[in-house]
């Protein structure tokens, strides 16, 4: 990937505030977007073979939405708490396995994906994202749903093909959560928390594909309520 053609998406990227090279093989953030600081909102860097993220991503106070999906990435520097209007960070088929404290800063946060990566625990840290809507954390290696998953404001938590055994009943306190995606797991019926079913505000929740026939959910205490939540948003999205 030659010098001259980032400068010549250089170029159109001061005009419109977007920076999009994917699929180039690029080795490293390219250090030329630092001259666009300023005035860069959107960065889509998908399908390179970066394997840091510099701490001068810091210095993009405009961005809103970092796409990185694909590379080499094995961390993520703390400077990225800086970015307080970062709406969407997409951080997908990378090589993750924990975050920095100032992921907990993105206060602008609606959009965290980090599916395909190599976490083993559920990532802390995520309860003062006041303004998360979607968590993915689908295809990790992630096994258990601990407690602090209270914390969270999300509407959605993909969580689909890791190998989750336990998932603790504070789920259910999620105060904003309708979607828990848990397909493709190692959960037994039993490691279902009924207060996910009885008193949470979780209107779909998916469990195929793990140790248990989906239709013996029926037998569970609070199934027809869940059915009511479900029927209910069903119905408002038809």
């Amino acid at each position: 990937m030659g010098n001259s053609a980032i400068k010549a998406h250089l170029e159109n990227s001061q005009k419109t505030g977007i920076f999009q090279l994917t699929g180039k093989g690029l080795p490293e953030f390219p250090e030329e977007l630092q001259r666009l600081t300023g005035n860069l909102r959107t960065v889509d860097l998908s399908s390179n073979k970066i394997e840091v993220l510099p701490p001068a991503i810091g210095n993009f106070l405009q961005m809103k939405s970092l796409t990185l999906n694909f590379n080499k990435l094995t961390s993520l520097p703390d400077e990225i708490g800086k970015l307080k209007k970062l709406e969407t960070l997409l951080l997908n088929g990378n090589q993750l396995t924990q975050l920095p404290s100032g992921v907990g800063q993105l206060k602008a946060l609606r959009t965290l994906s980090l599916s395909g990566n190599k976490f083993r625990e559920f990532p802390g840290g995520l309860g003062s994202l006041r303004h998360l809507d979607v968590l993915d954390l689908s295809k990790n290696h992630i096994q258990a749903v601990p407690a602090e998953v209270a914390a969270l404001q999300a509407i959605e938590i993909n969580l689909n093909q890791n190998q989750i055994s336990v998932v603790s009943a504070e789920v259910s306190t999620c105060q904003r959560l309708k979607v828990l995606r848990l397909e493709e797991n190692c959960l037994e019926l039993a490691s279902i928390p009924v207060s996910i079913l009885t008193s949470s505000q979780v209107s779909l929740l998916s469990v195929e594909g793990n140790l248990f026939e989906v239709k013996n959910m029926r037998d569970l205490e609070g199934y027809e309520k869940y059915m009511e939540r479900f029927t209910a948003t069903k119905k408002k999205f038809a």
